[in-house]
């Protein structure tokens, strides 16, 4: 410590913001979310600008959507990302919020044994939740044709390997099924109930066709579900409040954001190029004083401020 002097000063605010200190565990709160009634509105997110605004905007949680992620990536969502970009990508937004953070892992990458790692890797980084499903690997967008399953034993597998992987109980486990667009709702409902024995926390029927497909799967799986309102696919886009009433627990909109900001991006490169100025643009965009309040910008100024105060010495 020769010729350097320190001052103890409050920087309590602004190391609050810069460090990302919560004042709650996001799995423990994702964990009593699912105990409480109410359903849980949950927007899809592909970085962590986009997470930070779902929770300055007052939501409770968001969805890591593999196929958002991987079309910002410029890729098809087939199961092409890898475990450790999407951990790394993941990481960001953990540190980045202090809501839970779901995870969509696809298949798991693999095996059980894959899904264990990936289970340990999701953990490490802040997830409070990770999403696997029952598909054949290279998957599908569970809206489209052609998918296959694997069996709902290798599913219940997985399942398995997935919650004796984790570290903390809290951490949930949520188990899709594909069945209903390859082999029907009632082998979705049998399947559901064979993941809820593996160890399953959330059931998530994806591509149901109706509502009353809603309800049914509803009235006859006795778990908290996931239902995906996900646009231009198979499942009709039924309100929160209705999903609410028919006994769904949480409700996801995984490409929401990512198809919203994309057709804003195609129409200012379209006015770009056709006016040479983005003058007409401006009162449509994201200010800068609202772009830095959401960063927290001016706070790691005032921190790096205090800190070059609060210590005194020769270089």
């Amino acid at each position: 410590m020769d010729g350097v002097e320190y001052r103890s000063t409050d920087m309590h605010i602004s190391s609050a913001v810069i460090l990302k200190r919560r004042e709650r565990d996001p799995v423990k709160l994702f964990r009593e979310e699912l105990r409480r009634p109410g359903i849980v509105m949950v927007p899809g997110v592909f970085n962590a600008l986009t997470a930070m605004l779902a929770e300055k905007m007052g939501f409770r949680a968001v969805y890591v959507s593999g196929a958002a992620v991987t079309a910002s990536l410029g890729l098809p969502d087939l199961g092409i990302i890898t475990l450790d970009e999407m951990v790394k990508i993941v990481g960001y937004i953990c540190d980045s919020v202090g809501i839970p953070v779901i995870v969509d892992i696809d298949t798991g990458y693999g095996e059980a044994l894959n899904v264990v790692r990936a289970v340990r890797e999701f953990e490490k980084v802040g997830a409070a939740a990770v999403q696997i499903e029952d598909q054949v690997l290279p998957k599908k967008c569970g809206h489209l044709s052609g998918k296959q399953l694997i069996t709902p034993y290798e599913m219940a597998r997985k399942i398995r390997a997935a919650a004796e992987a984790r570290g903390n109980p809290d951490f949930a486990i949520i188990a899709r099924t594909d069945a209903r667009g390859v082999t029907g709702l009632e082998d979705a409902v049998r399947r559901a109930e064979m993941y809820l024995e593996a160890g399953a926390d959330v059931i998530f029927p994806e591509a149901l066709e109706s509502e009353e497909e809603f309800a049914e799967f509803a009235s006859r799986v006795r778990a908290p579900l996931l239902a995906n309102m996900t646009e231009f696919g198979r499942s009709p886009l039924i309100e929160a409040s209705k999903l609410e009433g028919m006994g769904y627990k949480l409700v996801i909109y995984p490409v929401t954001l990512l198809r919203v900001a994309m057709y804003s991006v195609k129409k200012a490169l379209s006015l770009l190029r056709e006016r040479g100025t983005q003058r007409e643009l401006v009162p449509e965009m994201f200010t800068r004083k609202e772009l830095y309040e959401l960063i927290g910008y001016h706070e790691y100024e005032e921190f790096d401020k205090k800190i070059f105060k609060d210590i005194k010495g020769v270089d």
